[in-house]
């Protein structure tokens, strides 16, 4: 996959860019708040994904502006296609090849990026929740069913949790909880066999490349954590695992009308990071937390090529000029038949062997 061009107007402090890449490399130098990373982020959000700043919809249009627009064209194996991408203060439009589409879902089965930034350090420090999503949206990637087995699952969980404050209060029975644990018994096992089996492999893959990171002298270790199913469990009959979680779900019961919340299943479950047999959230440094949420970044993009074959186009934002040559060079190694687009304050902290266009974006305009 590979981007042919790029057109935004007034999409946050960007009055103006046209951009027609380079097929490798694409270094993107300027100092900090003149628009390096915005530029990432007007690519990122025609994947369909959300920012990866947390930033709302309506802050994509720059201030002062009534409206913002972006145009990208991009190649597949297939052919190449157009994606605009329309915001005023009111409405959204979005047209893929000159046909609106409703919603941003359809963006992510067509257009696949992979970021990686500084906050990425929060897969390893941050909260359950973080690295359950991030499994998620990579497993989803290269399988929309996926998606939409993960969506089914989070609106039953929802519905089950408001079901549960209803009949604390009073106004439901009991008895009306049942409909909802069927579909969250069968959505969660169906989430949980597919967050096993993309781990199974990603794990793997984080820790072949974590030991050439470190030279063979720390050993990575990364495990699907379920709250619901053991190891074995997992060479079950599907039938038979929805089973188990339903009467889970049943037996916690009594214990989720006393918390207010499901106490129990796919919302519990966790990645578990260890190097040499430690929690890296509670004992890595923070040398070894940066280079872990590289190499799970660097897994992504190495399964959905291998996957979907076909490579999806890279965002590194503000990374590599913290990474030594060794580091970098390993980056490159894997990517190195990918697209990439690299933000940095200076272009000279790159690996010299980096060629490809060079831009510097000053004040929201590209010199």
């Amino acid at each position: 996959m590979i981007i042919t061009s790029l057109n935004a107007e007034n999409f946050k402090n960007i009055a103006e860019i046209s951009l027609s890449p380079d097929d490798k490399y694409n270094i993107i130098s300027g100092k900090n708040a003149q628009g390096k990373t915005n530029i990432l982020e007007a690519i990122w959000i025609m994947s369909g994904c959300r920012s990866f700043r947390g930033s709302k919809e309506r802050d994509f249009i720059r201030h002062g502006e009534h409206k913002m627009k972006t145009e990208l064209c991009f190649k597949d194996s297939v052919r190449e296609q157009k994606i605009v991408y329309e915001l005023d203060r009111k409405s959204r439009k979005i047209t893929v090849n000159g046909v609106n589409i409703r919603g941003t879902a359809f963006l992510f089965d067509i257009f696949k990026c992979i970021i990686f930034t500084p906050d990425d350090t929060e897969l390893v420090k941050g909260s359950p929740e973080k690295r359950r999503n991030f499994v998620d949206m990579a497993a989803s990637q290269f399988n929309p069913v996926s998606a939409g087995h993960v969506t089914k699952c989070c609106n039953a969980l929802n519905q089950r949790n408001a079901v549960l404050k209803n009949i604390i209060s009073g106004i439901s029975d009991r008895s009306e909880i049942a409909v909802w644990d069927g579909q969250l018994s069968r959505t969660g096992t169906y989430v949980s066999m597919m967050r096993h089996k993309y781990v199974a492999e990603f794990g793997g893959i984080c820790a072949e490349l974590y030991k050439r990171i470190t030279s063979g002298n720390e050993k990575l270790q990364i495990n699907y954590r379920s709250n619901v199913f053991s190891e074995e469990d997992f060479k079950s009959p599907f039938s038979l695992s929805v089973e188990k979680y339903l009467k889970k779900l049943n037996d916690n019961l009594d214990g989720d009308l006393r918390l207010g919340y499901t106490g129990t299943g796919v919302g519990r479950d966790d990645i578990s990071i260890k190097i040499d047999g430690y929690s890296a959230r509670e004992f890595a440094s923070q040398g070894q937390i940066k280079s872990i949420a590289l190499v799970m970044k660097l897994a992504q993009a190495e399964i959905f090529k291998k996957q979907c074959r076909e490579s999806p186009i890279i965002l590194l934002d503000d990374v590599m000029g913290e990474l030594d040559e060794n580091r970098q060079l390993m980056v490159f190694e894997i990517i190195k038949d990918m697209q990439v687009f690299i933000t940095a304050c200076n272009a000279s902290s790159l690996m010299s062997e980096i060629s490809g266009k060079t831009m510097k974006i000053d004040g929201g305009r590209l010199i």
